[in-house]
């Protein structure tokens, strides 16, 4: 390997700020697993699959829209949906307008256990996120997650609100 073909290694500060955000990364949604399995026999999958159909037009979303909303497969997304309905917290149904896709609806019964389980997770992401943080700090964890998020997610799948340019111009 000649020099012109070597990376641009990582400086001490470099490494340092990257670890801490691996480190961050690997154990923060295990904690708040942890605790939505603790407190409301969820995993954080599932929570979040709730929460995004709760926060839906409808309480609905194509399942192709869920699963890229929550961050999965199409396939892993199908089995936990499965759950859900056994559960009678989501429903399935085919797309009235195009019936090559499938619906996935949050029902009532769903909602009630999303509105249940939300208070416990506040808490976990309060005592993990929030509360160690400064205002200040916490305008700079915004700004460099929507940085960070302009680079790995330019089609703004997971923020809906700011533009990916808006991202990485913060």
């Amino acid at each position: 390997m000649t020099e012109t073909d070597q990376p641009p290694w990582l400086d001490a500060e470099e490494r340092q700020a990257w670890l801490s955000l691996i480190a961050v990364a690997l154990q923060l949604v295990p904690a708040l697993d942890a605790q939505l399995r603790r407190d409301a026999g969820i995993s954080h999958f599932e929570y979040t699959v709730m929460a995004a159909l709760s926060e839906s037009p409808e309480r609905t979303l194509r399942m192709s829209d869920l699963a890229a909303l929550a961050d999965g497969s199409l396939s892993r997304l199908s089995q936990v949906v499965t759950r859900l309905e056994n559960n009678g917290w989501v429903r399935r149904s085919p797309d009235p307008t195009d019936g090559r896709y499938t619906l996935a609806t949050l029902t009532d019964t769903g909602m009630a256990k999303v509105v249940d389980a939300a208070p416990g997770h506040v808490r976990e992401v309060r005592r993990v996120v929030i509360d160690p943080l400064t205002r200040a700090q916490l305008r700079q964890l915004r700004g460099i997650g929507q940085r960070l998020l302009g680079a790995l997610d330019p089609d703004n799948r997971f923020m809906g609100g700011a533009s990916s340019s808006e991202a990485r111009a913060s």
